[in-house]
């Protein structure tokens, strides 16, 4: 078969080598739970197996389509797309429509091991009463993991009588323990209506809160750096290199370390902030402590870390712009602001149009300030644990999937970043149909 030319030719190869990938996947999954019922083998089996069917694959694949081995250098690249992205996707999707969490995480719960003393078939005789040892009241039904040295099966219990109980299957091996698996499953649309049954307590304000937070950063950066921007393009000014290199520090210097110096800045009590108003005989302000206080504090934080970018961004666009026009407008008697207004703020508006956006859609999604700054707080009266004044979308859904106060629900978690994947998309859209980005150049 001859070389598909072209783009036809990259996508034929894409599909290919893509689907063997897959192939080799699912036989190294299915082989490791096959083998799961029976051993207890160690997570890179997995590697093993679909290597088995990866090499002898590509292979046949190169014999048979002989022009395909000139797209094998794709393998790798493909292999880590599949691995760290779509991976990542699927099984967050997955996990979406499940009731996924640190209680229900599929696996077996140690503090219910009890020793088998008697097995006949699929009887287990524990050594202890079994719904009491289990924890399970009624067990028929629940998941238990039987195991022994180098062995290890689930099954369900059919049947519980005092210290026995039946499994819905023979065990291939003498167990020496069992213990309950805290097992979890499909819940359908079950997150998702909590999610928007709990609206007004946090998907309404935290949403809210994040367009808010993610516009005004990208208009007071934007505004400071146009104007620090503009005085330091003036060739006139003394010391401009100087001031160009004290104005970037803040975006040099690493953001974690940053943050966490503004953290102590803006400490109630012993911040260098509330002490330099204490002096000027102005009461302390709880800049961390009071909702509405914090959302002012992250916007001037963020807006500290995020001025030097505007500002050489602006620089460059500056750079663009001819002498020319300026010198001709001048000869016709043009003052500087009708300079600015004519000449400057029309030509950046092509350059900065992109930044802008780009910079929107960054700090919609920015969890690092808000995580270090406030961790999402400070409470506030009448919102979820894990919704509180300062969270943003991306910080919600990590503080439910993740910490205590969310009880670790990595399903509920998982639901919400289906929605702020729905979210950012739908505000990208908006945004491009207002800026015409993706109007076709005739």
């Amino acid at each position: 078969m001859k070389h598909p030319p072209g783009l036809k030719g990259f996508l034929l190869a894409l599909a290919l080598l893509l689907g063997l990938l897959l192939l080799a996947t699912g036989v190294g999954l299915l082989g490791y739970l096959a083998l799961e019922a029976y051993l207890a083998p160690p997570g890179w089996t997995i590697l093993v197996l679909a290597l088995l069917v990866l090499v002898p694959g590509a292979v046949a694949l190169g014999r048979l389509f002989p022009w395909l081995t000139d797209w094998y250098y794709l393998l790798p690249a493909l292999a880590f797309l599949l691995v760290f992205t779509l991976y990542p996707i699927g099984l967050t999707v997955y996990l979406a429509f499940t009731d996924y969490s640190g209680r229900k995480n599929g696996f077996p719960d140690r503090s219910t091991e009890t020793r088998v003393v008697a097995q006949e078939g699929a009887r287990l005789v524990l050594e202890a009463d079994a719904k009491e040892a289990l924890r399970c009241d009624p067990c028929q039904g629940e998941q238990v993991e039987a195991y022994a040295e180098g062995h290890r099966a689930r099954a369900k219990i059919l049947e519980v009588e005092g210290p026995s109980l039946v499994l819905d299957r023979d065990l291939p091996f003498r167990a020496e323990y069992v213990a309950k698996v805290n097992t979890f499953g499909f819940v359908g649309l079950k997150n998702f209506a909590f999610i928007l049954s709990q609206a007004n307590q946090a998907l309404l304000p935290v949403f809210t809160w994040n367009v808010v937070f993610a516009l005004s950063t990208v208009l007071l950066n934007a505004l400071l750096g146009l104007v620090l921007g503009l005085i330091l393009h003036n060739k006139a000014l003394k010391l401009r290199n100087f001031y160009r290199t004290a104005l970037i520090v803040s975006w040099a210097l690493p953001g974690v370390i940053t943050v966490q110096v503004w953290v102590a800045l803006l400490n109630y009590n012993f911040g260098a902030i509330n002490r330099l108003l204490g002096v000027l005989g102005i009461y302390p302000i709880p800049w961390l402590n009071d909702p509405d206080w914090a959302k002012v504090a992250v916007l001037l934080v963020n807006l500290w870390l995020g001025f030097p970018y505007m500002m050489t961004a602006t620089l460059g666009a500056l750079s663009t712009i001819p002498d020319e026009l300026y010198e001709a407008a001048k000869v016709d008697g043009a003052t500087p602001w009708q300079t600015l207004w004519g000449i400057t703020l029309p030509l950046l508006e092509k350059p900065m149009l992109p930044i802008l956006l780009s910079s929107f859609a960054f700090n919609f999604n920015n969890f690092y300030l808000i995580y270090l700054l406030t961790g999402g707080g400070p409470a506030e009266e009448g919102r979820l644990a894990t919704a509180q004044a300062t969270d943003i979308l991306i910080s919600w859904a990590y503080k439910t999937a993740f910490s205590a106060e969310g009880q670790s629900a990595y399903g509920l978690g998982a639901a919400i970043s289906l929605i702020i994947f729905a979210l950012t998309v739908l505000i990208s859209l908006v945004n491009f149909r207002f800026t015409g980005a993706l109007r076709e150049v005739r």
